[in-house]
């Protein structure tokens, strides 16, 4: 399997990570960071990529700028590796519903703070992201739900 680089992320950090997530200690990172493995729509190749997720309504919510997500238009199987489990699931792309994607965003990121400088979203006094911040970043960033 070929791993796929993420936008802003060093090909080692995603290597070490995808490391972690298939070892015992998995639990150190998988309550924010899952493994999805996709098939390739042009080279059918599988390729996988840690990415950080918030889980709602029986779905994972990944977040990405990168274009590895174009695999994914219209919907397609997935496998993820989520605390230390392997599970099949359905990927769903939302890249054109800002209202959505801010949503989930918002919720993603009291979930991953960390995350927020991928995203130019301060968080402010008691966790919340600032609303005007999460409505910028929304314009540019892919919301996928993944339905296991």
């Amino acid at each position: 399997m070929t791993e796929q680089q993420s936008a802003g992320v060093p090909k080692w950090v995603n290597s070490m990570m995808s490391s972690i997530l298939h070892s015992p200690f998995h639990g150190m990172v998988s309550d924010k960071i899952l493994l999805i493995t996709f098939t390739g729509r042009k080279s059918g190749r599988q390729y996988s990529t840690p990415v950080s997720y918030t889980r709602r309504n029986g779905e994972l919510l990944v977040f990405t700028h990168g274009k590895w997500w174009q695999n994914l238009r219209g919907g397609a199987p997935v496998r993820v590796r989520v605390q230390g489990k392997e599970l099949q699931g359905h990927a769903l792309p939302v890249d054109t519903n800002i209202a959505a994607i801010a949503a989930g965003l918002n919720e993603h990121l009291r979930h991953v703070p960390g995350d927020a400088k991928f995203y130019n979203v301060t968080i402010e006094d008691g966790g919340v992201p600032n609303a005007e911040e999460i409505e910028r970043a929304a314009q540019d960033t892919v919301m996928i739900r993944i339905k296991v």
